[in-house]
């Protein structure tokens, strides 16, 4: 049997975070597969972990439509991640003119700030996970309230 290009697909999605000179958080992510190479950064305070900068440049996509979707980006300028990251995730991206792809995007990326906030002064390993552990309980399963 021969299969098409979606009946046999392999997507890489990347995630990187790292704090910059001035101390902001830098979240990049990339998604790449057959028909898209998708690069997406956002920057935000390390302090209240409000975004300041989001862009998005698709260099690969299906559809000669698919780059409009970019402008979305500064729906995000001024969100503090936290509670209601999905709720403004799907209101920016969701609906017929939005972008499914930039949505697991971003909800995969935005809460890796939490990480890095939570892991702050952190050296040992295993110290940095037990704090993020303790700082992130209730956030979901692997972080349950004690």
């Amino acid at each position: 049997m021969q299969l098409n290009s979606m009946e046999d697909f392999t997507r890489d999605l990347r995630y990187h975070v790292r704090r910059n000179d001035d101390g902001q958080i830098v979240l990049t992510a990339h998604l790449s597969d057959r028909f898209h190479d998708v690069r997406m950064e956002v920057l935000t305070d390390y302090e209240n972990l409000a975004i300041i900068a989001a862009q998005v440049n698709f260099i690969r996509h299906p559809s000669p439509d698919c780059p409009s979707v970019a402008v979305r980006m500064e729906r995000l300028v001024g969100f503090v991640i936290g509670k209601g990251l999905n709720r403004k995730v799907q209101e920016a991206f969701g609906g017929g003119d939005g972008c499914g792809n930039l949505r697991v995007m971003l909800l995969g990326l935005l809460p890796l700030a939490l990480n890095v906030k939570a892991a702050a002064g952190y050296q040992e390993e295993q110290q940095m996970l037990d704090g993020i552990g303790k700082e992130l309980a209730g956030s979901c399963g692997g972080y349950l309230r004690k």
